[in-house]
């Protein structure tokens, strides 16, 4: 019998960077006008967040396409990808412990 890691499984990211390309795949790669959508990563105890930058200005004229929005992050532990509303982080971090990592009996 051969070892397998099947095509989903979740990858594990080890550093920042490699969490950015994890949540790459989880992300647009344009804003809506077509600009370049950049990601960037907040590091904390249990993994890591990742948010979007570059927004386009915009235009006030026009009410916006999208409302809301939000933040990947990925467990350090079992590479496990959640998704929490774009608030700061200490506020979604705290979502995301409560809503994702709550551990039986806790």
């Amino acid at each position: 019998m051969s070892s397998h890691t099947p095509e989903y499984a979740p990858r594990v990211p080890s550093t920042p960077e490699e969490a950015v390309a994890v949540a790459r795949g989880y992300c647009p790669a344009t804003w809506p006008d077509g600009s370049p959508m950049g990601l960037a990563v907040h590091e904390f105890d249990e993994g890591y967040l990742v948010y979007a930058t570059g927004a386009p200005e915009p235009d006030p004229t026009r009410p916006p396409e999208n409302l809301g929005g939000s933040h990947v992050v990925i467990a350090k532990d079992d590479g496990q990808v959640s998704f929490v509303p774009s608030f700061p982080f200490e506020r979604a971090i705290e979502l995301y412990r409560t809503h994702y990592r709550r551990r039986e009996g806790q």
